[in-house]
């Protein structure tokens, strides 16, 4: 009889687990597909962790803060008409009075500007304001305005306008200098004239300064697209920040394909700071011209190791050659820093001021010289001397 009750109460519990393990199966079968595997080593999928970015998600809060300082910008000026002769009658009082029939024509030009204070100045390029005779400035929230021109600098493509208006928006200068490529920034401008248009990129290269077209070149490049419009829009960063005054492209078609340039902040400022208390960009001259020493020259001047630029031109009566510096002669350090290439020679002697004394040393027929030379005024839009 016990024995008949311990395998009466085995059964049933067999019978209750044979039971359990087909609810498992059929409710929780990722469960019983753990178990089944229970023999090896157990493995557990993790989830990957998503990595918070260090940028934002979104621009807006930078569009927001820097567009309302971006304005659309529409010039004119007249183009002297074609002269033609007049072919009846009653053109022929008007062709006494005006023998030629001369009828101008008015040409329009768009870009864009960027407000940089409250009181109304205005940094864009001067490309897009050259020869106007009329200056119309359009802000973001309609309102439209005749401009001023204050001053331009062709010599770096800026120019500085000035309208006069009430609660102006003005952007936010960038306060470094510190760009990295791979840098998120947003070109804001009037590409084509179809409104105001934000286009992102990075940051591709800074330094550019052998692009060609400007006399002072130190741009940022970058992928953003800029096309015809955008001129003198602004370049940000991505806190809205104002890091450059977009300038030009380099395209085969016209249109962007990824290669912009934008002239830096610190650059634009000084320009727009000179030309608001000066009327012009004062930068230092010293009256030569210079170019790279080749492997030809190096060769036939027997240069050797000498490394430096050969002066190929001196001004009359300009500061080089009242310090007795002559063509010939090989400039191999300005102020103790060496000189090696063309470029060197205008960068440094722009940051001097007229007045200022610098010394040069080099070597004039094999032998070593060093001359003191008192800066001069850079001449007023494009000397081609340094």
């Amino acid at each position: 009889m016990a024995l008949r009750t311990v395998l009466t109460f085995t059964l049933k519990s067999a019978a209750i687990g044979v039971l359990a393990a087909i609810i498992v199966i059929v409710m929780l079968p990722n469960t019983w597909q753990g178990l089944r595997f229970n023999s090896g080593p157990v493995f557990h999928e993790v989830s990957p962790t998503i990595q918070s970015s260090a940028g934002p998600y979104s621009y807006a809060a930078a569009v927001s803060r820097a567009a309302p300082a971006v304005v659309n910008i529409y010039t004119k000026k007249l183009l002297p008409g074609r002269r033609t002769l007049p072919f009846s009658s009653t053109e022929m009082q008007r062709f006494l009075r005006d023998p030629y029939n001369q009828k101008d024509q008015q040409a329009t030009k768009l870009g864009s500007g960027v407000i940089v204070s409250p009181q109304g100045h205005i940094l864009t390029s001067n490309h897009v304001i050259e020869n106007a005779a009329e200056i119309e400035v359009a802000l973001q929230d309609g309102r439209r305005f005749h401009a001023l021109a204050v001053g331009v600098d062709p010599e770096t493509d800026l120019a500085v306008l000035k309208i006069e208006a009430e609660r102006l928006p003005s952007i936010h200068l960038a306060q470094t200098q510190n760009l990295a490529v791979g840098d998120v920034v947003l070109a804001i401008g009037n590409p084509f004239g179809v409104g105001q248009t934000v286009t992102q990129g990075i940051i591709s290269a800074t330094g550019r300064n052998q692009v060609g077209v400007n006399v002072f070149e130190n741009y940022i490049q970058t992928d953003a697209a800029i096309n015809p419009g955008n001129s003198g829009g602004a370049l940000i960063n991505a806190h809205g920040d104002l890091i450059g005054i977009n300038t030009l492209i380099s395209s085969s078609n016209g249109g962007s394909v990824g290669i912009g340039f934008a002239v830096p902040v610190f650059l634009a400022k000084d320009v727009m700071t000179q030309i608001i208390e000066n009327g012009h960009v004062i930068r230092g001259w010293l009256g030569v011209r210079v170019q790279n020493i080749s492997a030809q020259l190096r060769e036939s001047f027997a240069l050797d190791d000498i490394r430096g630029v050969l002066v190929s031109g001196v001004v009359r009566s300009g500061p080089a050659h009242l310090a007795n510096l002559y063509p010939g002669d090989i400039i191999t350090t300005i102020n103790n820093e060496p000189i090696e290439y063309q470029r060197e020679v205008l960068d440094k002697v722009i940051t001097y001021k007229p007045g200022q004394d610098l010394t040069i040393t080099g070597f004039r027929d094999g032998h070593h010289f060093e001359l003191s030379i008192r800066v001069g005024e850079r001449p007023v839009y494009g000397s081609k001397t340094y």
